[in-house]
């Protein structure tokens, strides 16, 4: 089988990890930086070129799309879908996972258990917003990633004073949302890594000081940890109604239940690291087995 993997380029431990595993199971893996192609946009070949040469004869690809990339790097994963070249993660799942309150919006109808969010775009539904969501309240920007856009706010003056500074510099119109605060997982969280419809490792981080926040790139500390029953299905349903096959889970424990807090469409590989599983592997048979599958029903129907 012949795999493009869409990264950044080969240094990154997620993408090195995935070539090895690729080559381990004797297919040819080429490492595409997507931000260096571009597209053709004809009603008949949707081509992908990189470096000037046209991309052809894949069989699957694996994105591996950053964050500050995803519009683009969502458009050359579409290109590929439209020359039915099978997906690891489709460009519309990714998106939708990168807009947090759109996550939120589908979690929610999804019946996924999340902590309770409010969304606004007025500043003067600030007094009525924390009198519904109560204190101490998360403040955070739809579009943050790694822990970053997001403040904890213990007071009504506190909360106020970050609301209205994010909505004066607020240029780029990303919507902001409060999420209430669960006090009894203060700086701890779960990674349930989903591939496919099974969790393949899960880890719990821990903030090292009075961060609330858990990220491991804020310095967050991650141990191997065994996951609930319910936990587990909930993980998977929350990847299922993203639409994502490969995804990274942030759970909480709440007296209430375990919340799903976000679902992350390129989950990086530390997780390997601190449990011992070989995720990167999980990932290569997951692609094996529905790509392989994909190909063989489009050369019976041709």
């Amino acid at each position: 089988m012949k795999i493009a993997i869409l990264s950044n380029g080969n240094a990154n431990y997620s993408t090195k990890r995935l070539v090895e595993e690729a080559e381990a199971h004797g297919h040819k893996v080429k490492v595409i930086k997507y931000k260096n192609c571009y597209l053709s946009l004809d009603e008949k070949y949707p081509d992908v070129y990189y470096h000037g040469e046209k991309v052809t004869g894949y069989d699957a690809i694996i994105p591996r799309i950053s964050n500050n990339m995803t519009r683009y790097g969502c458009a050359i994963v579409r290109q590929f879908e439209m020359q039915g070249v099978w997906t690891a993660s489709s460009s519309i799942a990714i998106t939708r996972a990168r807009d947090k309150l759109r996550a939120a919006q589908i979690l929610t109808k999804a019946g996924v258990d999340t902590p309770k969010t409010l969304v606004s775009r007025n500043s003067a539904d600030i007094e009525d917003l924390l009198d519904q969501i109560g204190l101490p309240v998360i403040i955070k920007l739809a579009t943050g990633t790694h822990g970053n856009g997001v403040v904890l706010a213990d007071t009504k003056k506190a909360a106020k004073s970050a609301l209205q500074a994010f909505y004066l510099y607020n240029e780029d119109g990303t919507n902001i949302l409060l999420q209430e605060y669960i006090e009894e997982s203060a700086g701890t969280d779960i990674r349930a890594f989903v591939v496919g419809s099974r969790v393949v490792a899960s880890m719990r981080r821990q903030s090292l000081d009075d961060d609330f926040r858990s990220n491991l790139h804020k310095g967050g500390e991650g141990t191997s940890i065994k996951l609930t029953d319910e936990e587990k299905k909930l993980a998977i349903s929350a990847a299922k109604a993203m639409g994502l096959h490969i995804a990274g889970v942030d759970l909480m424990r709440s007296s209430r239940g375990p919340l799903v807090l976000e679902v992350n469409a390129s989950p990086g590989f530390g997780i390997e690291k601190i449990t011992g599983r070989n995720v990167a592997e999980k990932i290569i048979d997951y692609v094996e087995h529905n790509a392989t599958r994909k190909n063989s029903k489009d050369k019976i129907g041709a």
